[in-house]
């Protein structure tokens, strides 16, 4: 079942899927500006959470994802910008083994930038909700309060996924 799974969450990972269904840019959310082409960026790592029946999509900028791949993301470079993708979780009709992404719950951000996030420990926290892409209405203090588990990470819970080397 784990290597099902597994190869589900890659398959959605290495698809062409996410497209917001609205084509007008959403408004801004605590402040920052909603990351336009998110949608084509890299994924740095996936995720199923089974406490929220939630799958995840984790993506990165160009900074993030050369970090991913190189391993030094401890603390992230300034400028790295990562997007978790969350759907909740679903059975394929015809694959009664396979999870699959069901319904789109949100998309969410973090933006490292030390000096101009400096109060809230170096990192811009965002989210939109929803296909319509909502900007979020609670403080980035709820973020921060879920992330501290992990301030010796550099407040970051995801752990890259080993991609093969290119020649």
């Amino acid at each position: 079942m784990k290597k099902i799974r597994i190869l589900v969450l890659g398959l959605l990972a290495a698809s062409g899927w996410g497209a917001v269904a609205s084509e007008k840019t959403p408004e801004a959310s605590h402040g920052i500006e909603y990351p336009s082409g998110w949608q084509n960026w890299s994924t740095i790592a996936v995720s199923h959470r089974t406490d929220n029946n939630t799958l995840r999509v984790i993506l990165g900028n160009e900074i993030a994802v050369k970090a991913a791949r190189s391993g030094k993301v401890n603390p992230w470079p300034e400028g790295s910008i990562l997007g978790k993708v969350v759907w909740k979780d679903t059975e394929l009709e015809n694959w009664k083994t396979a999870i699959a992404p069901g319904d789109f719950v949100h998309a969410e951000f973090m933006f490292k930038d030390s000096n101009k996030y400096s109060k809230t420990y170096g990192w811009g926290w965002a989210r939109w909700v929803g296909l319509e892409q909502e900007p979020f209405k609670n403080g980035a203090q709820v973020c921060t309060s879920c992330h501290t588990p992990v301030k010796e990470r550099d407040w970051v819970f995801t752990d890259p996924a080993p991609f093969p080397a290119l020649n």
